[in-house]
């Protein structure tokens, strides 16, 4: 296709328009925005009466109307900053006691197990659950793609005129789209405006005497744990992410509740079932790791 003034002109923004059209799932009821949600801080707030009239959900329903999610959705936002899954060794910010004061073990990825490497390999992962997206193929997913005339037009003149020749390649062009819109898109996926970074910059003040201002000093103090995990950079440093990107199981209870609705029996391994993991040989020392989920827009 020739290069016109029309149309998609970029990569990301190829990727806003595929990360919110429903008709990539199977049923065209479900995107990416569905269980990512920009209008709230991109996670599933969506009220699903299975569990609670007025609550939102643990887990995620699927494209069928019946599947439930066994995890819970991780916010896409701030996502960008997750390093490459990885083994290695981190030494916390903190002055943390001795027994809590260096982390070894994996670190980053995509997914709450980090079985995706970036933003872009975790693009590709719903279309294909059948207890999300569930489409049944990537050749169904690319005929869903060619339905768009603004789509084929934006592939063959974004990435090649071939683009549509290998189904494979076609899927991975979909991905990047995806991966750059959420990489490259600051206002909308990470922008640092909370009163915390205001803070940093002047604009904000937090009151000493407020509830505020004491949990500041809990959360970074050293005779408290959450900075431990929940901190990436010194105190006062701008761009704190809220987590470490470790991995680890502190034992949370399994929820029988959400375990009994979507029929699932079998325990969850988490990081244990990361294919990069269970060929280790201490791999049964990851069973039920999880990775360190940010705290920015947690409420």
């Amino acid at each position: 296709s020739s290069s016109n003034d029309s149309g998609i002109q970029t990569k990301e923004a190829l990727g806003e328009r595929l990360f919110s059209d429903t008709n990539l799932s199977l049923n065209r009821t479900q995107s990416c925005a569905t269980c990512h949600n920009p209008e709230h801080g991109f996670i599933d707030n969506r009220i699903n009466p299975t569990f609670h009239s007025t609550q939102v959900a643990a887990g995620s329903l699927g494209d069928d109307g019946v599947s439930i999610g066994d995890r819970n959705a991780p916010t896409a936002a701030y996502a960008a900053f997750s390093p490459v899954f990885k083994y290695g060794t981190r030494t916390r910010v903190q002055n943390q006691s001795a027994d809590i004061g260096t982390y070894s073990g994996f670190l980053g990825g995509q997914f709450w197990d980090g079985r995706a490497k970036d933003l872009a390999t975790q693009a590709g992962g719903p279309p294909l659950n059948p207890g999300e997206m569930n489409m049944p193929s990537k050749a169904a997913v690319i005929e869903r793609i060619k339905e768009n005339s603004e789509y084929v037009d934006a592939f063959e003149r974004l990435f090649s005129n071939e683009i549509f020749n290998d189904v494979d390649t076609a899927y991975d062009a979909m991905t990047q789209a995806i991966g750059d819109f959420e990489f490259n898109n600051r206002d909308t996926f990470y922008p640092f405006d909370s009163k915390y970074d205001l803070s940093l910059t002047g604009e904000y003040s937090y009151d000493p005497n407020s509830k505020a201002s004491l949990g500041k000093v809990l959360f970074f103090g050293s005779d408290f744990t959450c900075a431990a995990c929940h901190q990436l950079r010194e105190i006062g440093v701008e761009g704190e992410l809220f987590t470490s990107f470790e991995y680890h199981n502190i034992g949370v209870p399994e929820n029988t509740r959400l375990r009994a609705i979507n029929g699932v029996t079998e325990a969850d391994l988490g990081l244990f079932n990361n294919p990069e993991v269970n060929k280790k040989s201490d791999a049964i020392a990851h069973q039920g790791k999880f990775k360190v989920p940010t705290l920015r827009n947690v409420a």
